[in-house]
């Protein structure tokens, strides 16, 4: 599998030889190809992204620790309204260098592998920024959600908001009562 080469989380790891030791610092901000996070809540495509990453050669492969940073939109999972805020996820991830021990004794899901001189962090990020966002993000803490009835944002709807609900099994004497008192009026 090749890795395009003008990527955005695609790093060349060159410099760094095979020298345990060795470091590299890399500090940049970068447009996000993908969407990345959850169904309600994630980085959006074309959303930049800070990456402030330190890349250290060891002796099975380019040991890649930092952060990345990016702005975050979605929809409150109570009252539907959208949201937005940042995520920043910490990495702390192992490159595997082709031929070493880590990459012929580990199975693909379990390490991350240098191709071509070149770590691709895009699943990394995802990874983690999955694991980092909530599966159920609220507008606040104490988001009220919408009314089961009608669907108005409970949060700006009239105090009290309610709805007079007749038990079904009493429902048809409703009617035949409605019907009495008519009479009785009349």
């Amino acid at each position: 599998m090749a890795q395009a080469v003008d990527a955005p989380f695609v790093l060349d790891v060159r410099s760094l030889g095979r020298r345990p030791g060795s470091m590299a610092e890399v500090h940049r901000t970068v447009v996000s190809p993908i969407r990345i996070g959850t169904e309600m809540i994630a980085i959006e495509a074309g959303t930049e992204m800070d990456l402030d990453l330190r890349l250290e050669a060891v002796s099975e492969g380019v040991l890649v620790t930092g952060t990345a940073c990016g702005e975050t939109k979605g929809q409150c999972a109570r009252c539907l309204e959208p949201i937005e805020g940042t995520v920043t996820v910490f990495l702390t991830e192992l490159f595997a260098y082709p031929d070493s021990e880590t990459e012929k004794t580990t199975s693909d899901e379990e390490v991350y592998r240098i191709e071509d001189d070149r770590i691709d962090l895009e699943q990394a990020l995802i990874d983690a920024v999955g694991l980092e966002l909530p599966m159920s993000p609220l507008c606040r803490e104490d988001c009220p959600g919408l009314c089961a009835d009608c669907g108005v944002v409970l949060a700006v709807a009239e105090p009290g908001h309610s709805h007079q609900k007749i038990d079904p099994r009493w429902a048809g004497l409703t009617g035949k009562l409605e019907a009495m008192r008519d009479e009785g009026n009349g």
